[in-house]
């Protein structure tokens, strides 16, 4: 029964559907005159264009001045002549920082004076004077009984390289 009910309700609204549209000749004239209608009405007006601001133009006339777009710190010269050799190979203690390596004894006498140093890795390294200890370029300069002295390579802030005196003293056990 629900089926019959659903099929004529599918039927009557078909029916007035088609009975909306109208295929018959004497409709084209109506449609005609009402597009004529709507052409021949007036455009509606156009909001005005919004008004451009003028802005004041700069000249920028300070060629002579230094380029604020330059590091103002660099030195012209080149600095002091002192800085690191990026060409030279880095040696196994320079990986670590100064204060994270331990002196813990010394070999020999004299000039001959070998000095242990212990790096966080806790392996034992043997140190002379010309070998390169810490993260700052140092360079023993000395090996002691009680202390190992060297010079580390600091930048200055203004493009050059300074000289710093460091020490790495024999740890008490």
């Amino acid at each position: 029964m629900t089926a019959r009910v659903c099929g004529l309700l599918v039927l009557a609204l078909l029916a007035g559907c088609a009975r909306g549209v109208s295929s018959t000749p004497g409709d084209a004239p109506n449609l005609e005159k009402w597009v004529e209608d709507v052409r021949a009405r007036p455009a509606p007006p156009l909001e005005p264009l919004p008004v451009m601001q003028q802005f004041e133009t700069f000249e920028y006339s300070a060629q002579g001045m230094r380029d604020p777009f330059t590091d103002a710190w660099t030195n012209p010269q080149g600095g002091s002549g002192l800085r690191p050799d990026p060409n030279r190979r880095k040696e196994p203690l320079e990986a670590f920082p100064l204060d994270a390596l331990d002196m813990v004894g010394s070999l020999g006498t004299g000039g001959g004076l070998v000095a242990l140093v212990m790096a966080p890795d806790k392996v034992t390294y043997r140190v002379r004077p010309g070998v390169y200890l810490g993260q700052s370029d140092g360079r023993v300069t000395g090996v002691f009984e009680d202390r190992i002295e060297l010079i580390e390579l600091v930048p200055d802030g203004a493009g050059g390289w300074l000289e710093r005196p460091a020490s790495l003293a024999l740890e008490d056990q």
